[in-house]
């Protein structure tokens, strides 16, 4: 006796995807390119950030320029990124860098200072940042505009800048920092020589020393990324 055959079964029907529930996946997003930048910030985040956000940036508040003078002074014989990693307990340590705070330290504020193991314990450069407070104060009540107006004369008010390829023959000093240096120790400040004006011309913006090839080169303020 021969069997029927049974009719195939049909392949169950699999239920509606619901976007809401299962939503397609995203496609994944294009990295962005690296940001082309100076050299020297390396791949060090804290000095990629200083380097984006700070350096080059004209400064000219009077507070903020003694600040960068003095730290420029601790600089000598070290790398600045050592200074950065410090700038918080330095700025801690030296009361805000206000100068009016820093002009009256005596012995015992010098010896609080020696013993702070978060800031560069250099009795040198301490007492040369009292110093240079003292001469802040008198330069800010005999000059016309104040400290800020002072230093910024050495540029006539504006950003220098000149073309800047290659890291190769980058200026450690200028006509300019030369006659910053001079005036400065004239005036009292210490740790100011011309190589140490010049970095800090750099830093404060009185020098635009991008490379040309530097996202950063010709901007003169954060919005101008």
């Amino acid at each position: 006796m021969s069997l029927a055959k049974r009719p195939a079964k049909s392949p169950a029907k699999r239920p509606a995807r619901d976007p809401a529930k299962h939503p397609a996946p995203k496609p994944p997003e294009a990295k962005a390119p690296p940001r082309a930048r100076c050299h020297w910030p390396g791949e060090d985040p804290l000095y990629c950030a200083y380097h984006d956000d700070e350096w080059g940036v004209p400064e000219r508040d009077a507070r903020a320029l003694y600040e960068k003078l003095v730290l420029d002074g601790f600089q000598a014989g070290l790398a600045w990124i050592t200074i950065l990693r410090k700038r918080e307990a330095f700025r801690a340590a030296f009361d805000g860098f206000v100068p009016a705070k820093v002009a009256r330290y005596d012995e015992r504020k010098i010896t609080r200072l020696l013993a702070d193991a978060g800031i560069v314990r250099h009795r040198g450069k301490i007492e040369g940042a009292i110093a240079s407070a003292r001469a802040f104060l008198g330069v800010e009540a005999s000059h016309p505009g104040g400290f800020s107006t002072f230093l910024w004369s050495f540029t006539g008010g504006e950003t220098l800048r000149a073309p800047r390829r290659t890291k190769r023959g980058l200026p450690t000093e200028s006509e300019e920092s030369r006659a910053m240096a001079k005036a400065l120790k004239a005036r009292g400040f210490k740790f100011c020589g011309p190589t140490i004006c010049y970095a800090f011309m750099q830093a404060v913006g009185m020098v635009d020393d991008h490379l040309e090839s530097c996202f950063r080169h010709g901007a003169t303020s954060l919005g101008e990324r």
